[in-house]
């Protein structure tokens, strides 16, 4: 992670900079909040060196942009980043919705405190001096005050499914869905990334999940399927290993699914 902190305004300035640089590359201009992104100047966003060289060199396996345009992500838009650990997706989601949009990057208690607080930390850091003057964190379960339900156009969480239904589960998952589908505005999107499982297998020792899985759990907290993606997908995972068997992590068989709220 980046620890180097810059003014706040600079960085903030940087979101409006990105445009005139592209544009003297050759390239399309940044959009405006009416205007939704196009994948490649999305990609030239998120290279700013004000990204931390790690987060940059997570983009190649994670695709950022690209699974930005599956989402709908706008300039404008508030978002919410479920279970955010140390916030790559957060900072991912406060630059494309940019400076007219807002995002909650929510973490419950129990992460934060996780590994000695790692997550806390990488957090704090991201966020300090304001870096990311759109992010509010939410250090807690939802729902909380500062995000008023029917508030958030898009949200999502990353990996991090699995562990809920493997852990507690098909209830407590679909009570976590259920309560990012209050939230969300008649008519939101929400985004589940996860580790692909195949069934027969021990998907809890392997830190994966069935995809038909969420899928159930999303349609029993009123969500409806509206895109089931293979941006993730890595054919060479045979779903047999664990997720953080060196010779897999971060290329891990991913399912990603686009869930519509119900206008």
């Amino acid at each position: 992670m980046n620890t180097g902190i810059r003014a706040s305004t600079l960085r903030w300035l940087s979101f409006g900079v990105i445009a005139l640089l592209t544009a003297c590359a050759g390239q399309s201009q940044k959009p405006t909040a009416a205007k939704a992104w196009k994948v490649e100047d999305l990609r030239a966003a998120l290279a700013t060196p004000s990204r931390s060289q790690a987060d940059r060199d997570r983009d190649a396996d994670r695709k950022p942009a690209d699974l930005m345009m599956v989402l709908g992500v706008k300039p404008g838009m508030t978002a919410i980043d479920m279970l955010a650990a140390g916030g790559y997706v957060t900072e991912v989601l406060s630059i494309t919705v940019g400076p007219t949009g807002k995002v909650y990057s929510q973490n419950p208690a129990a992460l934060l405190k996780m590994r000695d607080g790692a997550n806390d930390k990488a957090l704090s850091a991201r966020l300090a001096n304001g870096r990311l003057p759109n992010v509010t964190r939410v250090d807690d379960g939802l729902p909380q005050p500062q995000v008023a339900p029917g508030s958030v156009d898009v949200a999502i969480t990353v990996m991090n499914l699995h562990d809920i239904y493997n852990s507690y589960g098909a209830d407590a998952a679909t009570g976590f869905v259920k309560s990012v589908y209050t939230v969300l505005k008649p008519g939101g999107v929400f985004g589940v990334v996860d580790h692909v499982g195949i069934a027969g297998a021990d998907n809890a020792k392997l830190h994966r999940m069935q995809k038909q899985q969420a899928i159930d759990v999303a349609k029993a907290a009123g969500f409806v399927v509206e895109t089931d993606s293979n941006i993730l997908a890595h054919p060479a995972d045979d779903h047999t290993k664990m997720v953080f068997d060196p010779t897999l992590r971060g290329k891990t068989d991913q399912f990603t699914l686009v869930l519509r709220k119900p206008k």
